[in-house]
């Protein structure tokens, strides 16, 4: 009988972490990649012990599997999202220290590969040209293993993930030092609580792009908000309807970020894209939904 002590056990959900890390990456959503997860190991379980026995690299059996129970998901994501209410953002993720749930295995690694900024570009991509790209450039596969999950031939693979590459390099802004991005962003929430429009403005860059996202479960604009004037006006708007909102400094996908409290409890978290001193994109996650990691007891 196979116990929590069984070597084969404990090998196996060694493995975990990194699955959750594959998954969060290809889908933007912890929740989609913990149920990519489960997935992955009830179709390990669901085989006898000697078929388990036979698979050479179990790593490398379930890395497969995770990836392409990925790859549809990713298919279907675009329908739904094509009916999500107002824009879809990545969920965001909290720092180490500011996670709400117990287990170390759920938490994502955060490099630059989940910072907002790049994952929003992965939301552009093609379902193929996505999950070649991270298992290739993110997690260092070789394109023949890619092959075998996203379903062609290596030297097609090794195109997709160059195409994704091109898009990952056309839309990199110039990397400010973590110090002076947490500078600029605790700078934005003072002049936010100050409700001071002109700082506001001269920390945005004048093509400055502000996205929000209720998914339809609470308010939000619906379209973008586009250019520094019109983001900081926007702001100071939101600052005075919700005068009892606190404003906290927070690590957001491993960058400088900040979440907003009322009565205690997180009720928006924001990711910002900082290139040399002044802010360029901002995204601003509402949906209860996608702040699980920040707000689960």
């Amino acid at each position: 009988m196979t116990t929590a002590s069984d070597p084969s056990l404990d090998a196996i959900m060694s493995e975990r972490r990194q699955l959750i890390n594959l998954a969060y990456r290809l889908l933007g959503s912890l929740a989609d990649a913990e149920d990519v997860v489960q997935e992955t190991y009830t179709r390990w379980y669901a085989m006898s012990r000697r078929q388990q026995e036979a698979i050479e690299s179990p790593g490398a059996w379930l890395t497969r599997v995770a990836g392409r129970v990925c790859l549809d998901l990713l298919g279907s994501a675009r329908a739904r999202r094509e009916r999500y209410v107002g824009e879809w953002i990545p969920e965001p993720l909290p720092g180490r220290t500011e996670w709400a749930g117990d287990d170390p295995a759920d938490r994502v690694t955060l490099d630059e590969s989940v910072n907002m900024a790049f994952l929003v570009v992965l939301e552009s991509m093609t379902p193929a040209e996505r999950v070649a790209f991270v298992l290739h450039d993110v997690f260092r596969y070789p394109f023949a293993e890619v092959a075998e999950i996203v379903g062609r031939t290596p030297a097609a693979c090794r195109k997709l993930a160059s195409s994704a590459r091109h898009r990952i390099d056309a839309a990199r802004t110039s990397v400010t030092p973590t110090a002076r991005q947490a500078g600029i962003v605790r700078e934005f929430k003072q002049a936010w609580e100050a409700k001071d429009i002109e700082a506001l403005i001269a920390l945005l860059d004048p093509d400055a792009v502000g996205v929000a996202d209720g998914g339809g479960v609470v308010s939000a604009v619906l379209r973008p908000v586009e250019g520094a004037d019109r983001l900081a006006r926007f702001a100071i708007e939101i600052g005075v309807r919700a005068p009892s909102m606190t404003l906290l400094e927070r690590t957001v996908n491993g960058r400088p970020g900040l979440v907003a409290q009322r009565d205690g409890v997180i009720v928006m978290v924001v990711a910002f894209d900082v290139a040399g001193d002044r802010i360029k994109r901002l995204w601003a996650v509402r949906n209860p939904d996608k702040l699980h990691p920040w707000t689960a007891a």
